[in-house]
């Protein structure tokens, strides 16, 4: 059985950092495309970033650009969203995926698998 456990949400000033992590098992984590996304109150659910498997080039929305990193340890089956100079744009639940493609997909039904969501806000 497959399992995503993300970590790490919480609340923050404006301008703070938080480090998102989620937790694979029950797959060959080395083999898949992880991606962040989020969903900000009463909207759609959106790309973050994402890195492949590979540990190739990774990609970011427009938006966290420059502030957001994202990384992945495949000896401890976890990817990690290094989150700094949070605004309170960014306030959504964080949801880690996984994708058996050998691409980065920005599209949410792209993915195979998902975590359970960690709520991160950010305070003005």
């Amino acid at each position: 059985q497959v399992q995503l456990v993300e970590s790490g949400g919480g609340l923050v000033q404006a301008g703070g950092s938080l480090r998102l992590s989620c937790a694979a098992s029950g797959l060959t984590f080395s083999r898949y495309v992880m991606g962040w996304f989020r969903q900000p109150p009463g909207k759609e659910r959106e790309f973050v970033a994402g890195i492949p498997w590979f540990g190739g080039r990774t990609s970011y929305t427009d938006s966290v650009k420059g502030r957001f990193t994202i990384s992945r340890d495949n000896a401890k089956n976890t990817v990690y969203l290094q989150m700094n100079s949070l605004k309170p744009e960014d306030t959504a639940v964080y949801f880690c995926a996984a994708d058996g493609s050998t691409r980065v997909a920005l599209i949410p039904t792209a993915y195979d698998y998902w975590g359970q969501g960690t709520q991160v806000t950010v305070s003005s």
